[in-house]
């Protein structure tokens, strides 16, 4: 039950992705040839690949990780406090070994997890295997490979707000709207990313933006577990 889970307990996360290259056009032959294919099968077509080059970032095979902010709940003078580290930047292997040490040092305690919003379907997959490609050793957190889906014991808000309908999507925005959770965001949103980080090149508005993200996550969670909010003066970023 949700009340066995201690919020304490979790590293809430999010990442923020973008396209490898930042054109269609700066990819190599043999990869926009195999951009071209994955876009007629995902698009229908309807869409040129060049112009389709946008939502590359979705996709773990042709984008990239520049940002992964995780927060962990710690109670400090009676006051539970959010801790946010961001690991960011333009070179994606090392974020992803920093993250990989934190992420490790963090699960080697017993009961512990890790917490999202979309996590199973998106971002816990995409690190994983960008983690790969990147010839790093997957926490062992994250090695899931032979476990069946009710085997993955990961966190997730979008599948505690489904309540077993495996076909619903509801976004964090939405979700925080309509339960009253208060939004911390009041700068870009997801399709603004690849232009910060391509065309202002400001990886750390990037950062900011994903660490917001990460509190609305921590304040769905206690939502949904009936207990009271976080106050936006006890967040902390380190």
């Amino acid at each position: 039950m949700l009340n066995d889970i201690p919020a304490e307990k979790l590293m809430y996360i999010d990442i923020e992705t973008v396209p490898q290259q930042k054109s269609f056009e700066q990819l190599d032959e043999t990869m926009q040839a195999l951009w071209i294919n994955k876009s007629k099968k995902t698009s229908g077509g309807d869409v040129p690949p060049d112009e389709d080059y946008v939502r590359a970032g979705i996709y773990a095979e042709f984008g990239k990780i520049v940002c992964i902010s995780a927060g962990i709940i710690k109670p400090e003078m009676g006051v539970r406090t959010l801790r946010v580290k961001s690991f960011f930047g333009h070179n994606e292997k090392e974020l992803l070994q920093n993250f990989a040490a934190a992420l490790n040092s963090f699960t080697s305690k017993p009961g512990t997890n890790i917490c999202g919003h979309n996590v199973k379907e998106f971002d816990f997959p995409y690190i994983a295997r960008r983690m790969i490609i990147n010839g790093i050793p997957l926490p062992d957190i994250l090695d899931v490979a032979g476990k069946k889906p009710w085997e993955v014991k990961f966190i997730d808000t979008l599948d505690l707000w489904k309540f077993g309908d495996y076909k619903h999507y509801t976004s964090l925005n939405l979700l925080t709207h309509i339960l009253g959770i208060p939004s911390p965001k009041d700068d870009i949103d997801g399709s603004d990313v690849a232009r910060v980080y391509y065309e202002e090149n400001d990886v750390e508005r990037i950062a900011r933006y994903c660490e917001k993200d990460v509190f609305a996550t921590v304040q769905l969670f206690l939502r949904l577990k009936g207990e009271e909010l976080l106050d936006p003066e006890n967040v902390i970023s380190v």
